[in-house]
């Protein structure tokens, strides 16, 4: 495999000191060889700010950096004008799937069944192709046709603004807590950080280490590779990794004696109710729902029930006010006080 310098100076682009700079170089490594050398141009400002890299067959090589859209020249430039940007050939998909399974396609079916794979360092590669169905269930996927490569940061510290919010001094708890966001909009990012400092211990605030447990159904949360959290989600916590959310709930309660049971993107009614059965052993929720605002989240029946019942004690709602990520407000789910912020 080419070996490159993802050290060159950047233009233009500063690195924010809390991202994690080197996410970037580990994903470019897996794929082929000719758009590693490409990407490697880019210098390490536009690698740290790299959130995804999509090949589909037949079209240009796309890049999110940020909160835009590029594609790349031959020369290795950026540009909006995605007609200039290098294409992709069904060869450059097939030859990208042998590096990232060491020329072992046949080792990869599980993950061809759920659409997706792992990558060290907690990296996900999503895929799109021709759907095997075997007793009206997919087995796998066959003829590729385009990879997304998701980068997966962490961002220590993002939580720290929030924490304070979410525990509740007088009774030594966290709070069942909702974050809302739109897609891509950092709330497992946040999720990620409240977990690690629940887990870890916050001694500023007084609050001790306690036992979490995560159900990460998508590997989203704490991005395992062969089981073991890529990402740093605290000494005390727990992880079922690509386990079915109200399954994997349950299956902590009887287990791990958690806490804290948290999870990403619950809707459907099984979430729900594994939910209740969590509060009624005595269990905080910490959960995330794709949303734009309340009213938006309000829409689904389920949501709309759980909150409904006031479930939730914190909401937390995320936007791109500032960027990706900003937390735009903070409100008590039971009286609907807005603690902190402007509810969007």
């Amino acid at each position: 495999m080419t070996t490159v310098n993802f050290r060159a100076p950047s233009e233009g682009i500063k690195l924010r000191p809390s991202m994690d700079s080197s996410a970037g170089g580990e994903v470019i490594s897996y794929l082929v060889p000719w758009v590693q050398r490409l990407l490697a141009k880019l210098g390490a400002g536009v690698l740290s700010e790299l959130e995804e890299i999509r090949m589909r067959q037949g079209q240009t090589l796309l890049l999110r950096v940020g909160t835009k859209e590029f594609g790349i020249t031959e020369a290795g430039i950026l540009t909006n004008r995605l007609e200039e940007g290098v294409t992709i050939k069904a060869d450059d998909l097939v030859k990208t799937l042998q590096i990232i399974s060491q020329s072992s396609i046949y080792a990869l079916e599980e993950e061809l069944r759920n659409g997706f794979i792992t990558l060290p360092g907690g990296h996900r590669v999503g895929m799109v192709g021709q759907a095997v169905i075997e007793r009206g269930r997919i087995k796998t996927l066959k003829h590729i046709s385009g990879l997304n490569f998701r980068i997966a940061r962490q961002v220590l510290g993002a939580a720290d603004r929030v924490i304070p919010y979410l525990i509740d001094k007088r009774n030594g708890r966290v709070y069942h807590t909702l974050l809302i966001s739109a897609p891509q909009g950092g709330k497992t990012t946040l999720l990620r950080d409240i977990i690690r400092q629940l887990s870890d211990g916050i001694p500023g605030l007084g609050f001790p280490g306690i036992n979490v447990g995560v159900v990460d159904e998508r590997s989203e949360i704490a991005g395992c590779y062969a089981g073991k959290p890529q990402k740093a989600v605290g000494m005390r916590t727990d992880v079922l990794d690509r386990c079915p959310k109200a399954e994997g709930m349950l299956m902590l309660l009887r287990s791990m004696s958690p806490q804290v049971v948290a999870t990403d993107e619950i809707g459907r009614r099984e979430d729900a109710a594994a939910i209740e059965d969590l509060l009624n052993a005595g269990v905080t929720v910490l959960t995330t729902v794709h949303g734009s605002s309340l009213i938006d989240i309000e829409q689904r029946p389920v949501i709309r029930d759980l909150m409904g019942q006031k479930i939730f004690e914190r909401l937390i709602l995320l936007g791109r006010s500032r960027g990706a990520g900003t937390i735009e407000a903070i409100v008590d789910g039971r009286s609907g006080q807005t603690l902190m912020g402007k509810i969007p």
